[in-house]
């Protein structure tokens, strides 16, 4: 942090005792730790000490196998420890030639042999053993990519809308996705110097060194999420994020003219603490496209300098912004950027879902948006997206609903890549409901997890869909989303039905959200089974059917039903009983 800063604005500092975490950042030597001694340890297939937290930020995280792990303890053997990377991938794009590479390292290095498509508009490569580690990250320098700062407490990997109509804004705004991502990049040289043997990495500067004059030695008090979205398109879900982004467009529609500034938003909380809450983002003003980055730095520096760095559950942006107050908060942003911001230019977010099937852009060329369930690719659909790689001249798109994009298709080229597609099943017979729905990794890898998510979700969905046929209204769906437990990855505190993991076949049950995802749900049931879900959700879909207004949304019918409250304030809200 900057004495400066700490000795001018002292009443915004949190005091007390720092956070573990604190110590541990400060005493990594910029991220270092003792990470290539760990390495060289045959005797445990995990990291010691530091260093299980420190391959956060080096895009790792340390997992087992929870489905064996019963087994091999009673054996008195080392859990499967593995790592879990997620690759740093700025608005999603990337290289047929690259998916090859990633789909090459998957199958013959991975304990599970799959691509994980993750919402943060990225791909996940799990059960990679120490052994395989070192290969992998100078396998991804090879080709031209990285896991640098997708964990940890940094600025993670920037989202930008999955928009291939209208091309030139699309391109505008990923290129200030991709400029946010590199702009906020940890300095230090420890990633290459670990995985790398010291190579230039592939995506980093030439200066890099040990400083940190963005992100500071004790680097920021939490994680930190940023987004450049395009309304009214809301598929990167601004309200799960600390920092957003939200493209305004010129006269003629066709350049970016300047951002809207969203901040403060986020999903995790802890079961039970009411000091801890999901809360949707503030409105702060418009900026003229050349102050982006002067503002992402001025609110990242300022999250640096006030965060929470002594109690970890409330370090998030959004906690530092109900502390300070939103005026103060607003007010050193402008100081800091040296910009003052402007009212917010009007927008509408409407709703979420990626448009499944072939779209035709602005420059005539074609995108196929294939659903791929729970974003896993395995098996015969893992080899399709490989075949269609081989010929495929333009580029892919992660979207940050787990899908996936074959984006620049030319005319003459539509039959060959939709026959491929449809040969190894990446084109199937889908509802409306199966693809507005999400779930987290959770079991058998997360540590994290309480109960299932992924592999729940696809029969969770099969009972929705019977009760949506039963009740007469088959063709209409619910945002539904599943998570492992409350820490927010599988976004289900933005659904309008979401299940948050309390025990092995128990959940919490949220309901009240919208399509367009700028509300958070209530609670309904605490701790249910999943027998008791079902039976309140066919109650539910049944009271929707009948009483419903014509196109009311399930979550907007639940509220006015007084089947719970609206969450508004959503500290208070959130958390008071029925």
């Amino acid at each position: 942090m900057k004495k400066a800063e700490k000795e001018e604005n002292p009443e915004f500092q949190v005091k007390g005792k720092l956070a573990d975490n604190e110590r541990l950042k400060s005493d990594s030597n910029f991220l270092r730790g003792t990470i290539a001694d760990d390495l060289q340890d045959k005797l445990s297939g995990g990291f010691r000490g530091d260093n299980f937290q420190l391959i956060r930020f080096h895009g790792m995280y340390a997992q087992d196998d929870r489905d064996i792990r019963p087994d091999l303890v009673a054996r008195k053997l080392e859990p499967r420890k593995n790592v879990m990377l997620r690759c740093r991938l700025p608005g999603g794009i990337i290289k047929p030639a690259q998916w090859l590479g990633i789909d090459e390292f998957a199958t013959e290095n991975s304990d599970y042999q799959s691509i994980r498509i993750t919402n943060r508009q990225t791909f996940q490569f799990h059960g990679v053993l120490k052994e395989n580690i070192k290969p992998m990250h100078k396998w991804l320098n090879h080709l031209g990519l990285d896991s640098i700062a997708t964990a940890g407490d940094v600025n993670r990997n920037v989202l930008c809308s999955s928009n291939p109509v209208e091309s030139q804004l699309h391109r505008e705004a990923y290129e200030w996705a991709a400029k946010l991502s590199e702009h906020l990049l940890p300095r230090t040289r420890a990633y290459a110097e670990i995985w790398l043997d010291g190579e230039k990495q592939h995506s980093t500067e030439d200066d890099y060194q040990d400083e940190e004059p963005i992100l500071g030695s004790s680097y920021l008090p939490r994680k930190f999420k940023t987004t450049v979205i395009i309304p009214p398109h809301n598929d990167v879900d601004i309200h799960a994020n600390d920092m957003n982004f939200v493209a305004v467009a010129n006269k003629t529609g066709k350049a970016l003219a300047g951002f809207n500034v969203v901040l403060g938003g986020g999903l995790s909380f802890v079961h039970g603490t009411p000091s801890t809450y999901p809360t949707t983002a503030n409105d702060f003003g418009y900026i003229p496209v050349e102050k982006l980055l002067d503002c992402a730095v001025a609110v990242v520096t300022l999250q640096r300098d006030w965060g929470n760095r002594v109690d970890r559950k409330n370090a998030k942006t959004r906690y530092t912004i109900e502390r300070v107050g939103l005026e103060v908060f607003k007010a050193e942003v402008e100081s800091r950027m040296g910009h003052k911001f402007e009212p917010t230019r009007p927008y509408e977010l409407t709703e979420r879902g990626d448009r499944i099937g072939w779209i035709q852009g602005e420059e005539g060329l074609h995108h196929l948006t294939l659903f791929i369930e729970n974003g896993r690719l395995i098996g015969k659909k893992k080899k399709g997206v490989a075949e269609i790689a081989r010929v495929h001249k333009g580029d892919f798109r992660l979207t940050a609903n787990q899908n996936l994009i074959i984006a620049g298709v030319a005319k003459e080229d539509k039959r060959g890549i939709e026959k491929i597609a449809r040969d190894y099943g990446l084109i199937s017979d889908t509802t409306q409901q199966r693809q507005r729905a999400m779930a987290c990794v959770s079991m058998p890898t997360c540590p994290l997890a309480m109960a299932e998510a992924e592999r729940y979700l696809p029969e969770f969905i099969d009972h929705i869909e019977t009760m949506l046929e039963k009740h007469g209204i088959g063709d209409n769906y619910l945002i539904t989303r599943i998570a492992g437990c409350p820490n927010g990855c599988g976004r289900a505190m933005l659904a309008e039905l979401g299940l948050v993991g309390k025990a092995l076949g128990r959940y919490n049950m949220y309901i009240g959200g919208n399509r367009a995802g700028t509300r958070v749900p209530k609670q309904l049931l605490e701790n249910a089974t999943t027998a008791e879900i079902l039976e309140k959700t066919d109650e539910l879909i049944g009271r929707w059917s009948k009483e419903g207004n014509p196109y009311e949304e399930f979550g907007d019918f639940v509220i006015r039903a007084g089947i719970v409250k609206e969450v508004k304030q959503s500290a208070t809200d959130f958390w008071d009983s029925e």
